[in-house]
């Protein structure tokens, strides 16, 4: 086991290096350079000359992308161009509220779409099993940020059950160390705050997990019904095995397979797609930071969050490698 994690670990070097290389390349190739694309109508030669000069844009590429290089692994992605504020600092503030969010989200699509994609194949034909394939159908279809319009609609303005913006009551005074709220109101024993943080993570988290909920249910199902035929679940069931044991060791852990693989793309496609949500439901998470990136020309910022997502993708990747080696002991000896 401990080669495989090893051969892993070294396959993300030349990921991470080439995923460098071209967020470097990307900044550079900007029309006009970086310094008019930051300066935009305001770039003349003496002030492009100047953001050469800060940025070191005119020293030669090699330079500049050895320096690129020292900086990030310094964790230093420099400074917004609007605000001031260090991009680390930007971050660590901004990133740990879509993080909450992605958890809340992969919690409601993994706990509901399993289970029910598990039900639905072992009642193939039924009515359960139609109802949950023309869920996932919906699922799929429907457009979150209309979704997350109507869970706001109804179960916060209209019935008033659940906050509608926001991760937490502003009334509350809570002690924020690690900037997880839910973690924080465990850690400071202000359980007042981590209760009312999780309400707030239940209508953007139903919003931002139903399609990869839909996604699981089919996959789940899917995998079910193809493991449900093999030759070894017929020759457990002929053994007298109990219905419980041939489901945890016979059929569940086999359909976990490609199961695990799609909720690692799930939760990498949730990390870096969680920008409606979080503008619906005003929820100050990264995805607000990259909008007004997006909109001011802070690329600092974007390089920063981009390369942050990116690595982070690659790191679900590993992890799910890993899982596949626990799952599946034959994966570990290729």
């Amino acid at each position: 086991m401990l080669r495989f994690v090893v051969r892993r670990l070294l396959q993300l070097i030349p990921i991470l290096f080439g995923l460098s290389i071209l967020l470097f390349a990307w900044l550079r190739l900007l029309p006009g350079g970086p310094a008019a694309a930051l300066l935009g109508e305001r770039a003349t030669p003496e002030r492009v000359a100047a953001i050469n000069r800060t940025y070191g844009l005119d020293q030669p590429l090699f330079v500049q992308y050895w320096r690129y290089l020292q900086r990030v692994a310094q964790f230093d992605f420099g400074d917004s161009t609007q605000t001031g504020r260090p991009v680390t600092q930007v971050i660590i503030d901004q990133f740990p509220g879509t993080i909450e969010l992605t958890i809340a989200a992969l919690i409601f699509a993994v706990g509901v779409g399993i289970p029910l994609g598990y039900f639905a194949a072992r009642r193939q034909g039924t009515i359960l099993d139609n109802l949950a394939v023309v869920g996932s159908l919906v699922g799929v279809t429907i457009p979150v940020f209309f979704l997350a319009f109507l869970l706001k609609y109804f179960f916060a303005v209209e019935l008033g059950w659940l906050p509608p913006s926001g991760r937490q009551d502003v009334r509350i005074d809570a002690t924020h160390i690690t900037n997880f709220f839910v973690l924080d109101g465990l850690l400071t024993r202000e359980f007042d705050a981590a209760f009312d943080a999780v309400k707030h993570l239940i209508l953007p988290g139903i919003a931002l997990g139903t399609i990869p909920l839909a996604i699981i249910v089919r996959i789940t199902r899917a995998a079910v019904l193809d493991v449900v035929n093999e030759d070894y679940v017929r020759t457990a069931e002929a053994k007298g095995l109990t219905t419980s044991v041939i489901r945890r060791r016979h059929v569940l852990r086999n359909a976990m397979l490609p199961v695990v693989t799609t909720i690692g793309l799930q939760l990498g496609l949730l990390l870096s797609g969680a920008i409606l949500t979080e503008r619906v439901f005003a929820f100050p998470g990264i995805g607000s930071e990259i909008v007004s990136a997006i909109t001011n020309k802070d690329y600092a910022i974007l390089q920063g969050v981009i390369l942050l997502v990116a690595v982070l993708y690659v790191l679900i990747n590993l992890v799910v490698d890993l899982l596949y080696g626990v799952l599946d002991p034959r994966v570990r000896v290729r």
